[in-house]
């Protein structure tokens, strides 16, 4: 079977929408509005699934996030989780994650500067696709 690279996009745009679906009404707005601002923030982003959970690539990859029973799961890279270490440390972090629990507001400012600071350091890395 042949696919193009738009239906290639379209597969894995919807491989993203059902595994957010699968989730509570809550937890699904949640996933929406992150995955929003990563649209935002990176246009040109690309969706895949990978390690079990949506990926976003622009230039290279940029972040995943995922959800659990007790919190959401964001993956910015290392380097992103140090640049914002002061401004994390009222959450569960480790060295490449950040966890926001379901029963506490998710900071959305704080992850659209993340994503940005994601773009801008790959952009400067002069990553392709």
């Amino acid at each position: 079977m042949f696919f193009t690279s738009l239906t290639l996009i379209s597969i894995m745009t919807e491989e993203v929408d059902r595994y957010i679906a699968r989730f509570p009404p809550e937890v699904r707005e949640r996933l929406r509005e992150m995955r929003r601002i990563v649209h935002e923030e990176a246009p040109e982003v690309e969706e895949v699934i990978s390690y079990g959970m949506p990926t976003f690539r622009c230039r290279g990859n940029l972040l995943h996030f995922a959800a659990y029973d007790l919190y959401i799961g964001l993956y910015p890279t290392p380097s992103a989780m140090e640049a914002f270490a002061p401004r994390l440390r009222e959450f569960s972090t480790s060295k490449g994650a950040v966890r926001f629990s379901h029963d506490r507001p998710i900071p959305y400012q704080l992850i659209r500067e993340m994503v940005r600071f994601r773009v801008d350091e790959n952009r400067k890395r002069g990553k392709g696709v």
